[in-house]
């Protein structure tokens, strides 16, 4: 995968790639000849925690590598924004066949984390900020983008759920739930895309070093070096390995499945 332009003459959307997780998605996908389309909420939102200028500044950093891309922005969680996003990427690169739902995350409705943020504290209105983020955002993508690829016959959908979806937890509820919800959304949309062609699957990625993360969190030291203990944090590009390897050829009868890269974290089904 470090060499062949597998996803040459493909187009990607990724949502949430202005930085974090989702830009190394982007770049990833770019690396292998895919045209990339990234998104954010904003055009400052990329500074945020340091890592580009603006949205402009990232899809440049891409742009090095000899694609075609561009910057959309807006708010997936609002219908109208959805559409007009994917509208104005098949305006400019051609028809989405890869499109990444990474935009989410643990962010109160007023910024920040919840607080509280456990199973019956959390407040509703962070309850609700956390759907529209993660779930209805994820929904809202898929319906903006999957019905043209199943016209086609051709596309992948990869949705970022998180290790969170997969095992109980007394804090970061509300996140929990609603990627829980992702994993199942993915299974159910895999069902409808089946017999048009259309691959639907989800990756939940384990704790990895991204912006928000290191900026956000307490880590621990011991976990931060990359050797030959799997017990530590992910690198965001072992991430956006696993979704390139979903979205191209290389899976191509992978459909409908939860992939964990979490270095072994949840070692249990479901």
């Amino acid at each position: 995968m470090n060499d062949a332009k597998m996803l040459e003459g493909h187009v990607a959307l990724v949502t949430g790639s202005g930085r974090g997780l989702g830009y190394a998605i982007a770049y990833r996908l770019a690396e292998l000849g895919a045209n990339v389309a990234i998104h954010d909420r904003s055009q400052e939102a990329p500074a945020e925690f340091g890592e580009f200028k603006d949205l402009n500044a990232s899809a440049a950093s891409i742009a090095e590598l000899g694609v075609q891309t561009m910057g959309v922005v807006g708010d997936i969680g609002d219908e109208e924004a959805t559409v007009r996003i994917a509208r104005d990427v098949q305006a400019k690169l051609g028809p989405i066949s890869v499109l990444v739902n990474c935009a989410g995350g643990d962010i109160a409705a007023k910024g920040g984390k919840p607080n509280p943020n456990d199973a019956l504290g959390i407040k509703l209105e962070d309850i609700r900020a956390l759907l529209d983020r993660n779930l209805i955002g994820t929904m809202l993508m898929c319906r903006a983008v999957v019905p043209e690829m199943m016209e086609r016959h051709r596309g992948s959908v990869v949705n970022i759920a998180s290790g969170a979806a997969h095992f109980g937890h007394t804090k970061e509820v509300g996140y929990a739930a609603a990627k829980a919800a992702i994993v199942h959304y993915t299974r159910c949309l895999a069902a409808e895309t089946r017999e048009q062609g259309v691959r639907v699957n989800v990756v939940s990625p384990g704790a990895t070093k991204t912006g928000r993360f290191l900026a956000t969190r307490v880590t621990d030291p011991d976990r931060m070096e990359e050797g030959y203990s799997l017990n530590r944090y992910a690198n965001p590009r072992e991430i956006a390995n696993g979704v390139a390897f979903l979205a191209s050829d290389m899976a191509s009868f992978v459909h409908g499945q939860a992939l964990r890269i979490d270095g072994g974290l949840t070692l249990y089904p479901g």
